[in-house]
């Protein structure tokens, strides 16, 4: 030791702070105390909705119109909302990376805030680190209102690991988009095809639009400062459809979050069914036990994922650690082969369904910003569980017999992937 020189022992120190600070944060994660959701005491539907509410500070809403969205309908269908805005486009992403539909939001944005639209777009300062700089000088310099959340700077290290996941978009404060897909060539099938990642999104018309407005504004609050006021940005909406919906949305504020009881509370509820699409699917402990409840009361739970084809292979094998105890339950487990398929989505006895921005992991349950739609409809619902059916065609599932005889090194790397899960 006393031959190293000292710039050598300060990185060694160093080093082994990074570490330490680490674990700490690791560990400190794990100090909450685990929420314990008795399932034998949670109603089934449509009664526990009123519990849902209370504990996720949402709102039921009647009325409402709402048409689901696959894949490269949303961009086609966003395009189509960009040219016909009138007062205010609102925009807000995780994912800006690039592409030529990147190239071709800016342009259509820019263009419409050269018309005197109100244009603010709020992307992830993370999850847009790929957007090129001509992009963000064409929206600035066409007179968009663009802001990046949690930017890094020396104010905002201590929440740089708080990330803003959520996909929205409002136009004119009457027509809503919820969905997954990012801005990026990635979900663009006119360019990459069939190797498109598979999405799927929700266009939203009636009372609930004010709910998703209100998720926007207070997330760009806490941005820029501007407070969003008046009729043109809440204005008295009529009904439109016969649609219900809550609008769930979480912050990291610590506690609880909202998507995290929304998910547990829903499997706890079902009776006949279960449907769970999520390419990031790594369920806590806790999760586990409730899925394996579930078929214990006669709940068929089945469940696609991520396969081969992912952008996380941590996560991916975090989730392969609770496959072996999920099959033993009877949870059915099926990964996508083709590529990303990339849905949030959840559907509950075909007459509750979820979509939205929410992983199945903990980071988005305790660290993320996320938003999602509750749906109480059961032609969605059907919809939604056709597309799953579909899906299933082009999946491979996981044999029980099979997974137990992974390899040892396999099984290690899971074991180290899902200790860290709530920082992947």
């Amino acid at each position: 030791m006393a031959a190293l020189p000292l710039w050598a022992l300060l990185l060694l120190g160093l080093g082994w702070l990074l570490v330490v600070a680490l674990g700490i944060m690791i560990w400190s994660g794990r100090c909450q105390r685990p929420t314990e959701l008795d399932p034998e005491k949670v109603e089934p539907l449509p009664d526990v909705l009123s519990t849902i509410e209370a504990l996720t500070g949402s709102q039921r809403s009647a009325g409402n119109r709402l048409e689901v969205l696959q894949d490269q309908q949303l961009y086609q269908a966003l395009f189509d909302e960009i040219a016909k805005a009138e007062e205010t486009i609102h925009l807000e992403s995780y994912v800006w990376w690039r592409g030529r539909i990147t190239e071709r939001m800016a342009r259509a944005l820019a263009a419409r805030a050269r018309d005197g639209i109100e244009v603010r777009v709020m992307l992830d300062a993370l999850g847009a680190f790929k957007m090129e700089r001509h992009l963000r000088d064409q929206l600035r310099d066409a007179g968009c209102r663009l802001v990046f959340y949690h930017a890094v700077s020396l104010r905002s290290l201590g929440r740089l690991n708080k990330r803003d996941h959520r996909k929205l978009a409002i136009f004119d404060a009457r027509r809503a988009y919820v969905f997954g897909h990012g801005i990026a060539e990635e979900w663009d099938h006119d360019a990459r095809g069939d190797r498109a990642w598979r999405d799927t999104a929700a266009r939203l018309q009636g009372p609930a639009v004010n709910a998703l407005q209100a998720v926007f504004a207070q997330g760009w609050m806490s941005e820029t400062a501007e407070v969003l006021l008046g009729e043109r940005y809440f204005p008295k909406l009529e009904k439109l459809g016969d649609v219900t919906v809550h609008v769930v949305a979480s912050s990291p504020r610590g506690g609880v979050s909202s998507s995290s009881l929304l998910y547990r509370l829903m499997i706890s509820a079902a009776r006949r069914e279960l449907l769970i699409q999520n390419p990031y699917f790594a369920p806590s402990p806790e999760v586990v036990k409730l899925l394996g409840a579930a078929v214990e009361r006669g709940v068929r739970v089945r469940i696609l994922t991520a396969g081969p084809r992912t952008d996380s292979r941590l996560v991916r094998s975090a989730g392969h650690f609770v496959f072996p105890e999920l099959l033993r339950h009877g949870v059915e487990l099926h990964e996508f082969q083709p590529t990303l398929n990339h849905q949030k989505i959840m559907a509950v006895d075909r007459a509750w369904c979820y979509l939205g921005s929410a992983n199945f992991d903990e980071r988005s349950f305790d660290i993320n910003a996320e938003v999602g739609l509750g749906i109480l409809d059961g032609e969605v619902c059907e919809i939604l569980a056709a597309a799953f059916e579909k899906d299933l065609e082009r999946a491979r599932s996981m044999a029980p017999d099979r997974w137990h005889r992974r390899p040892l090194r396999k099984r290690a790397v899971e074991w180290a992937a899902y200790l860290i899960r709530e920082q992947l």
